[in-house]
């Protein structure tokens, strides 16, 4: 009998063991192991399971870096750069997984389909500008890899709005149908337009805060878009560091076109430069519209900058 009250005395007494991880990310490495387990099961139901496995070794598996975005901030020549490294094997197009609904309820073997073959030894990569910008994308990706490594690269928030509106007018012009000039989306009753969807992928910090509630900073790597364009190099060495890529690109892998007016690539003796859709010129802009334009950005990039503990040559 006085055995089992020392023992009940213990228990009483004993301090309650405390988990070396904080019970949240428990609770979230549960809910990530959940959705890979319900979105695998909706693609087994689907039959849909295809060969992920090559003769050569090599084989389909998910991202372990995605470009997340910016629209119109140079993913394109960013994905392009990155190739140039033999440790990179990259989807060839925006697979847009996480933001797209009928994409997603494809489940993660769907997913994992649209990567390209790789070996083990290197990182597979996706990009989809849209993902930046998308409430819902940061906790699915989050839920699918809590150690994913994430490439974001920002251009001044004034020149991507020219470069967002360039991109539709051309579009448009293809397909021989009318488009209004940028003036009638900029302004209205003689204000600038704030709800624009073009201002609202330039507001940065909104859209950072949403991926920081997932993701810490060093996690998060921001290519500067604008001095990717003026020198490549740096900026791409900076991403094999962040990838902890072994240095395998160098200067001699970019050359400038004076044609087109911006850097090509070289690699193995082969040039090639992006498709013709890249580098257009911005439409004329009134230079006071510019100016509300630049005097709007001015908090929300100051937010920004704060967020980050990072400062940008932007106006």
């Amino acid at each position: 009998m006085a055995a089992f009250l020392l023992g009940a005395v213990l228990l009483i007494v004993q301090p309650q063991i405390v988990p070396s991880t904080p019970a949240i990310n428990s609770k979230a490495e549960a809910s990530s192991q959940s959705v890979q387990r319900e979105l695998l099961k909706k693609t087994s139901q689907k039959n849909d399971f295809k060969e992920s496995i090559h003769s050569n070794g090599s084989c389909r598996q998910l991202p372990q870096t995605i470009i997340i975005g910016v629209r119109k901030g140079g993913t394109r020549a960013l994905l392009e750069m990155l190739s140039l490294h033999p440790d990179i094997a990259a989807a060839e197009t925006e697979v847009h997984f996480f933001d797209w609904e009928d994409h997603y309820r494809n489940g993660l073997q769907w997913y994992i389909n649209q990567m390209p073959f790789s070996y083990p030894h290197q990182i597979t990569v996706e990009k989809t500008p849209a993902y930046f910008t998308s409430p819902k994308v940061p906790e699915r990706v989050y839920n699918m890899n809590q150690s994913m490594r994430l490439l974001l690269i920002l251009r001044d928030p004034s020149e991507r709005v020219l470069s967002d509106y360039t991109q539709v007018f051309y579009n448009h012009m293809q397909k021989h149908k009318p488009y209004p000039s940028i003036e009638q989306f900029l302004i209205k009753d003689g204000e600038l337009n704030v709800d624009y969807k073009a201002i609202n992928r330039s507001l940065y910090y909104i859209h950072m805060q949403n991926w920081l509630k997932y993701f810490p900073l060093d996690r998060i790597h921001i290519v500067d878009g604008d001095q990717l364009i003026k020198d490549p190099f740096p900026e791409i060495e900076k991403v094999e560091r962040f990838l902890k890529l072994s240095p395998q690109i160098n200067a001699s892998n970019f050359y400038f076109n004076k044609t087109k007016g911006f850097y090509c690539l070289r690699d193995s003796g082969r040039e090639r430069c992006l498709h013709e859709s890249k580098g257009r010129a911005h439409p004329q802009v009134d230079t006071r519209l510019l100016e509300k334009l630049h005097e709007y950005f001015y908090e929300p990039n100051k937010k920004f900058f704060e967020l980050v503990g990072r400062t940008f040559d932007w106006h």
